[in-house]
């Protein structure tokens, strides 16, 4: 139907001329031509069924259509629907706009018996409502089918899960599908790896065609590259590491742009031995002492002519005062691929690293602490990184090893924790 949407008036009239207008308002009506690939439940034998996307992707009428069609196809068929709370299972999985009650059809169109907390369809099919805070009235209660939403809200998963799963002894295949946006909880993670999941993904945008224009535009402006934004409407995952030096919720709140002139600025660089990325970050400090990332230039799977183009381009680009690159696994070699990229002689500054990368981060990580370091923007793939450097030498973040947050390290290190050598002076913004 998207497809169906996006084109031309006159090249959508031509894909229906031949349709006749009764099976086009059953197209209409049926879920499977309106739905999103994501939205419809997969083929083959699962037990669950994990649509893990952002607010608005479509979670809530992805489950409320598996409901009613559940109903219908084993009539006398027993589900349950477990939400965060009562309030919550009812006023979103049964009244909400896109609800059980609200996308059933006129012919298979349940019965809510509010006091009784109970569905009923037309063959004889029942839903009872659940609260996750109330798993005990799990036990007892037997089903086919199971429709969970928003697991990672609820206050403790475990016990209302564990209840759940042992009540699906019904039928030939008892299934279970979960709808949630994504939070960092150990439940929610350990679900994405159990045995028999199928798991389907999506952000906000993919329902464009159903969303106010303004309200994706606001979203873009106001959390793109956020964590929030990230987790609440690209439905990402993100990973809270115990023992990290940085948190999202610290990263969050040191976001900001240079109000003045700075005083220097330079570049970070750590080069990779091998295939991988080059971590390249620019930074600057102004007059009070303030340290401020401006800019992530890394470059991934790049031959060392390409990365050293990279470093020089952001050297010229932000006017910086001097390159600070790690000569561990290169020495003079990574001093030559620089000046080759820059035809030239640049204002190089080889450092060795002595310590390991955590132990160098953690100077650094305190004058984030003490609010001596922001960021202008989000950077979402160095702050992924920087949450993974966990005190006491282990990193536990993406990839192999924490390039763009090593690259940073030295910048911020050059800027804020070796001695002023000379007067700098000032550079405009």
């Amino acid at each position: 139907m998207e497809r169906l949407a996006v084109l031309p008036p006159d090249a959508r009239a031509a894909c229906l001329a031949n349709v006749p207008v009764q099976d086009q308002l059953r197209l209409l009506a049926d879920w499977r031509f309106r739905a999103r690939p994501p939205q419809l439940a997969p083929e083959g034998d699962w037990a669950v069924w994990l649509i893990l996307a952002g607010r608005g992707f479509g979670k809530t009428r992805a489950g409320a259509e598996w409901v009613n069609r559940e109903a219908l196809m084993t009539p006398g068929c027993r589900i349950a629907l477990v939400g965060t709370t009562l309030h919550d299972a009812e006023a979103v999985m049964v009244r909400g706009d896109s609800g059980i009650l609200g996308t059933a059809r006129d012919s298979n169109r349940p019965l809510f018996l509010r006091s009784k907390r109970e569905l009923l369809w037309p063959n004889g099919s029942m839903a009872t409502l659940f609260s996750a805070g109330e798993a005990d009235s799990l036990r007892g209660p037997q089903f086919h089918a199971a429709w969970c939403d928003e697991i990672a809200a609820w206050s403790r998963p475990r016990p209302a899960w564990d209840n759940l799963r042992m009540a699906l002894r019904l039928g030939k295949r008892p299934r279970v599908v979960v709808t949630t946006t994504p939070r960092p909880t150990a439940f929610l993670r350990e679900l994405t790896r159990m045995e028999g999941l199928v798991l389907s993904r999506g952000s906000t945008f993919d329902n464009r065609v159903n969303l106010p224009r303004s309200y994706l535009l606001d979203m873009e402006a106001g959390y793109a590259g956020t964590a929030l934004g990230r987790q609440e409407l690209a439905g990402e995952l993100l990973e809270r590491v115990e023992g990290a030096l940085w948190s999202r919720d610290g990263l969050e709140r040191c976001r900001m742009v240079p109000q003045g002139a700075l005083v220097r600025v330079v570049v970070g660089v750590d080069p990779p031995a091998g295939p991988g990325t080059c971590g390249i970050i620019v930074a600057g400090r102004d007059g009070d002492g303030k340290a401020y990332v401006l800019a992530d230039c890394s470059l991934p799977d790049a031959a060392p002519e390409d990365w050293a183009a990279a470093v020089v381009s952001a050297h010229a680009r932000h006017a910086a005062d001097c390159i600070v690159v790690e000569v561990n696994q290169g020495g003079r070699m990574v001093e030559q691929v620089l000046e080759a990229g820059g035809h030239g002689r640049l204002p190089l500054k080889p450092v060795r690293a002595s310590l390991g990368k955590v132990a160098r981060a953690e100077p650094v990580a305190t004058l984030y602490a003490r609010g001596l370091v922001a960021h202008a923007r989000p950077f979402p793939e160095l702050e992924d990184q920087l949450c993974g450097l966990i005190a006491g030498g282990a990193y536990r973040g993406p990839g192999s090893s924490p390039d763009r947050a090593d690259a940073l390290v030295w910048a911020i290190t050059e800027l804020m924790l070796q001695p002023v050598t000379a007067a700098p002076g000032l550079r405009a913004i």
